[in-house]
């Protein structure tokens, strides 16, 4: 593929003095007469810093490394991961399109993009707030298909659930990365086969430092946090001598989903276990998987026609217990699958 500077340039670059800085000691770390070896992490911090690669930036990193400009342009035009015309204000959406995601659905993303988006890969939309491309195996087969979206990948999706997270990232909020539809992490979609013992964790530890650090889609600018020993050092939380309270050890199932309150009036009403020892199989709504089967199994919902009567009250309190998986009801329209699944289950 031909990749070619964009016709449309600013008139300059320069590094922040946070990027500079770092850009510099980038550099200390190769021998005298070896700097050119870091053309990539400099190009890469650029690129954080600007969303893309200029040919001002193409020029002044050339200029720190003592490079021809060609030389530096070549690296830039090389590899995909730079990118050569201007990107989303807010994010650069890309879908996988290799082998097991287009067998699983790719397609229908990449005409969600092409909806939501912009008709054309490497066009902005009519904000400047999202652009998109399709890009080779992003290495999550077993949950295609998928894309990333800044430092995170969003997994198992539908269109309708890819959809939600642009409309969310639209909105100026940031989805939650990971499987979006109920897997842990790559276990099969049946449910786990081995090492069946599962830890309680709400989430992946990617997905849960994601979510901690709050960061997923917020370019590099070099003022984040103080980096010692080319690692960023997290910043301390303010320091409280007063003696803590021992807190009981926490209970793992809690932290999936905490126990309702029986006094809660926007609680839907439960089942102490399912009719006639029989509970439907609830993994057939979409968005659903064997460990949220489980949570709705403990808090009393077995039965499709117990979901698809939920009010919107009750909707938005199962939407705000389920720890974890916060706003999946709404996202994934479970009201309106259950209703179709116990119409058909009725004609049965």
């Amino acid at each position: 593929m031909l990749r070619r500077l964009h016709p449309e340039q600013p008139e300059s670059f320069a590094f922040t003095p946070a990027n500079q800085a770092w850009a510099e000691a980038q550099m200390k770390k190769y021998p005298e007469g070896r700097q050119a070896s870091a053309v990539i992490p400099l190009l890469w911090r650029a690129q954080e810093q600007e969303g893309w690669v200029t040919k001002p930036a193409i020029e002044a990193i050339a200029e720190m490394l003592g490079l021809a400009y060609i030389r530096v342009l070549e690296v830039a035009s090389f590899y995909f991961m730079f990118q050569l015309q201007p990107v989303g204000s807010v994010a650069n959406i890309q879908v996988c399109g290799t082998t097991s995601c287009m067998i699983c659905g790719a397609e229908d993303l990449i005409a969600v993009c092409r909806e939501k988006i912009a008709p054309n890969p490497h066009e902005l939309s009519a904000d400047g707030k999202l652009s998109w491309e399709e890009v080779e195996c992003l290495g999550a087969c077993a949950n295609a298909p998928m894309a990333q979206i800044g430092k995170d990948y969003y997994e198992d999706l539908t269109a309708e659930s890819f959809a939600g997270i642009i409309d969310t990232l639209a909105k100026g909020e940031v989805p939650r990365p990971g499987s979006y539809n109920g897997r842990f992490a790559s276990e099969p979609k049946g449910g786990l086969t081995s090492l069946t013992e599962f830890t309680g964790e709400a989430e992946n530890a990617s997905v849960a430092r994601a979510l901690e650090w709050g960061d997923t889609i917020k370019r590099i600018t070099g003022d984040e946090t103080p980096v010692q020993g080319g690692k960023a050092k997290r910043p301390k939380a303010p320091k409280d001598d007063a003696p803590k309270a021992k807190s009981p050890a926490p209970d793992p199932e809690e932290k999936i989903a905490r126990p309702p309150s029986s006094g809660d009036a926007a609680r839907p009403e439960g089942l102490e276990g399912p009719r006639d020892g029989k509970a439907d199989d609830l993994k057939k709504i979409s968005g659903v998987g064997p460990k949220l089967e489980s949570v709705l199994h403990s808090m009393g919902y077995f039965h499709f026609d117990q979901i698809a009567a939920w009010t919107e009250a009750e909707i938005a309190w199962v939407d705000e217990n389920l720890e974890g998986f916060k706003g999946r009801v709404t996202r994934d329209k479970w009201v309106e699958q259950a209703n179709e699944l116990a119409a058909g289950k009725s004609e049965v």
